[in-house]
């Protein structure tokens, strides 16, 4: 028996709102992903002379007990790198800049296609490289030279599903991991570079005690140019 009692609910009426929030949230899931693909082609990429341009970021967030940076600050922050098809080694999240963004927006980009995450980024550049594609000589222009600009990105939202997660996997690394396994020259001095702009932060804020600990020099070999 059934009782239509006013302002109660029943066990019926709880089960069905339940699943009708579960289908709504799916619904909403499933329309943003749905908008979310990333770009292919070449039609819209820019170029400066012979030189290719890319955007891209260090995805970062700081791990823990949500006590914030301390004396251990360096091991609580982590990193976030992408794997390549076929490929042990790992990248920072970048790709070609095009002619409808900038290259704030074309790091942003990058993140979430590459890595699935969003953020802040910061204003702060890290840095502007000129490099040459090892493995593909040929694919940034017929000379095979890029002109990459790389940006901090502090993570506040990792998505279970993002446009390339079929050709990528993503970890979570720390500053000394990231070196270690990173496969371009000129990201690992990017890296070198993060390291430093989170020190300066931290001396802003009026933690320059902790500050002694970032003075780890990562190994940068050679990159074919650097412009600051």
């Amino acid at each position: 028996m059934r009782l239509n009692l006013p302002g109660v609910l029943l066990i019926e009426d709880v089960q069905c709102c339940v699943v009708c929030c579960f289908m709504y949230q799916w619904l909403i899931d499933w329309i943003r992903m749905a908008s979310l693909v990333a770009r292919v082609g070449r039609e819209h990429q820019r170029y400066d002379g012979n030189f290719r341009l890319v955007s891209g970021c260090i995805p970062y967030k700081v791990a823990g007990d949500g006590e914030g940076f301390n004396s251990d600050w360096q091991h609580k922050l982590k990193v976030l790198m992408v794997s390549s098809p076929n490929r042990n080694d790992l990248v920072f999240p970048k790709g070609g800049w095009e002619d409808d963004e900038t290259a704030e927006e074309a790091a942003s980009r990058e993140a979430l296609e590459e890595a699935g995450v969003r953020g802040i980024l910061k204003k702060n550049i890290l840095g502007i490289w000129e490099f040459r594609s090892k493995t593909r000589e040929k694919a940034c222009c017929l000379k095979g030279g890029c002109r990459g600009y790389m940006y901090a990105l502090e993570v506040t939202e990792e998505l279970d599903n993002w446009p390339e997660q079929g050709d990528r996997s993503r970890k979570w690394l720390t500053i000394e991991e990231a070196s270690e396994l990173c496969r371009y020259d000129w990201m690992r001095h990017a890296l070198e570079k993060f390291l430093q702009l989170m020190s300066d932060n931290m001396k802003a804020a009026g933690l320059a005690d902790y500050c002694a600990t970032a003075t780890t020099t990562l190994s940068t070999p050679n990159v074919m140019a650097l412009v600051l």
